[in-house]
């Protein structure tokens, strides 16, 4: 095909194509372009006959690729991505009149501890745009921002897509949250005989607190996991229940009474919070705009 011929091409139909490779299931690829199934079936119907190629060969309950199927999307996400680049590059971008949409990915920390100062700042400079916000962690990320389901995601990281960008945001420390009277910081000891509650997306009931009490050869209990940050304080209110958090949730948490924070009474090394972004739109003017304020709202110029 020359490009005199991209003129019969629906551009469309490789909208679908690509995503019906990241979801494998014409009910999920309906349910994120917001069309029906059978308008689906109807541009696989039209892929196939494009490509002279099954495409997908259903395996049970999933659609699995063919080898064809796989070279194409080889060489067309990035080019889908150019062109995505291309004409993002040629809008203007003005926040005060703006009603763009942004998909975001959070993890549970920085959505509880950092999304409320961001949201101000945003709805302030561009009252009009929309925030779709999606729960996000190392394990997720990859995926999300593959797929394209976001643009931009602030937690943890580890890897990452190839075209994916990444800058560190802020380097924290973990913070020792409790909710009793006694006086003075706990002794190693005190920390280690006391019950703990643990913030756990998967459910774990160890961590890197662990992992490092563990060279000292020294243990804790955790009594309580618990999936999101939200609730945390009345959970330990009344409660000799300690918690280890990251410094900003921290923060968040003392902010509302009820709770004070501490040095923990263990060296810990600090860690890195991350922005990632999908490369096909590092110069887009409004995911520029909406990256600089996170970096500005959710970075701690400070620690970098």
């Amino acid at each position: 095909m020359n490009r005199n011929d991209l003129r019969r091409l629906d551009l469309n139909l490789l909208i679908v194509f690509e995503t019906l490779m990241h979801e494998r299931s014409v009910t999920r690829a309906a349910e994120k372009l917001f069309l029906g199934q059978p308008a689906i079936s109807a541009a696989l119907s039209r892929l196939r006959t494009l490509f002279d190629d099954p495409l997908f060969v259903r395996t049970g309950r999933s659609m699995e690729p063919t080898p064809r199927a796989q070279e194409i999307f080889t060489l067309l996400s990035p080019a889908l991505d150019s062109i995505s680049t291309a004409v993002s590059r040629a809008a203007d971008f003005d926040p005060a009149t703006s009603k763009a949409v942004f998909r975001i990915g959070l993890s549970d920390d920085v959505e509880f501890a950092l999304l409320p100062a961001l949201l101000r700042r945003l709805r302030a400079e561009a009252p009009g745009v929309v925030l779709v916000i999606r729960r996000t962690n190392y394990l997720m990320m990859p995926a999300l921002l593959a797929s394209g389901e976001i643009s931009v995601g602030v937690a943890y990281t580890e890897e990452l897509p190839a075209n994916a960008k990444r800058k560190v945001l802020r380097r924290s420390k973990a913070k020792l949250l409790r909710a009793d009277t006694a006086p003075g910081a706990l002794s190693l000891d005190d920390y280690c005989a006391r019950p703990h509650a643990l913030v756990s997306f998967a459910g774990d009931l160890t961590g890197f607190i662990d992992d490092e009490l563990a060279k000292l050869g020294r243990e804790r209990h955790v009594v309580l996991a618990v999936p999101q940050f939200n609730g945390l304080a009345t959970l330990l209110a009344e409660t000799d229940i300690v918690a280890s958090v990251p410094d900003y949730t921290a923060a968040a948490l003392t902010a509302a009474g009820g709770l004070r924070a501490e040095d923990l009474p263990l060296q810990t090394q600090s860690f890195e919070l991350h922005m990632a972004w999908r490369g096909a739109q590092d110069n887009d003017p409004a995911e520029r705009w909406l990256r600089s304020r996170i970096q500005m709202f959710c970075g701690d110029p400070d620690s970098l």
